[in-house]
């Protein structure tokens, strides 16, 4: 006789409502479709889930209910000035600082040079609420960024591609100062460029309330140089001596194979129920 250990069933369904998308309807009207791929991003907290989709923003009660938007993400840096103000490029993130109990929304201005990265923080629990603004410069175009939360500094990841000819110039990253941009004062950044043989970055992002232990650095992952590898670095970043800083790797993991979808061409392959149309 042999035992066998049952897998555990996936949790219920608890809530199931419409979000930002096609034919969506709130406070602020109706959400108009910008294009495709549509960059959805979302992020929970206590009492809100703020969600981006393209260009636009909607804030929703633990229920469902829409409470703000949709609107445009620049509409967050109204009274700011420069590009952040009059760019709406979209490729945003959000994300929900559990540490802080603050909410950071983020887009990159592409449209225009110079290129930025604009970041906004929540100045308290309220999504809804005021933020404080800030345009973080960039040398080249800022495609794919992401973010993570960190005890030490907000840290972004970029795909950097030349102005001029489009070409793949390395994947980046970037710390920005947390502590600073919390209190509303005035905030640095600090990147560094690993090369062209690196992209999709991917920095630690710390969601639960157990922090890493003081001073730990940031850990920034990437598929590794070949196939079943993954790649990480070690970000330590000195807000007093910039010049401390530092990004240590790539350190090279090897996994089990995998398969990438649609080939790695970045195409559409996976099909859905309904539709004759792939993502």
């Amino acid at each position: 006789m042999q035992s066998l250990i049952a897998q555990p069933l996936a949790p219920a369904l608890t809530l199931n409502f419409d979000g930002v998308g096609n034919g969506f309807s709130g406070p602020a009207g109706t959400f108009t479709v910008a294009g495709a791929p549509p960059d959805t991003n979302g992020s929970v907290g206590p009492n809100h889930y703020v969600q981006i989709v393209n260009t636009d923003f909607a804030v929703f009660d633990k229920s469902g209910a829409a409470l703000f938007g949709p609107v445009p993400i620049n509409t967050l840096w109204t009274g700011f000035g420069g590009d952040c103000e009059t760019n709406n490029d979209g490729d945003p993130v959000v994300k929900y600082d559990n540490m802080a109990d603050r909410w950071v929304i983020a887009q990159p201005s592409f449209s225009t040079t110079p290129y930025l990265e604009c970041v906004a923080v929540s100045t308290s629990a309220d999504p809804t609420g005021s933020y404080n603004r800030y345009s973080f410069s960039n040398t080249d175009f800022p495609d794919y960024p992401k973010i993570g939360v960190w005890p030490d500094a907000y840290y972004a990841s970029f795909n950097f591609f030349t102005s001029a000819s489009g070409t793949f110039s390395g994947g980046e990253v970037c710390a920005y100062d947390r502590a600073s941009m919390l209190a509303g004062q005035p905030a640095t950044q600090q990147c560094f460029n690993v090369g062209t043989s690196f992209g999709g970055l991917l920095p630690a992002d710390l969601d639960g309330g157990r922090q890493p232990p003081a001073g730990s650095p940031n850990y920034v992952v990437s598929l590794g140089a070949a196939d079943g590898q993954l790649a990480f670095w070690q970000f330590h970043v000195d807000w007093a001596t910039p010049a401390n800083t530092t990004l240590t790797g790539p350190t090279t993991l090897t996994t089990a194979a995998f398969t990438l979808p649609c080939n790695d061409t970045g195409g559409t392959c996976v099909a859905q129920s309904g539709t004759t149309q792939r993502l």
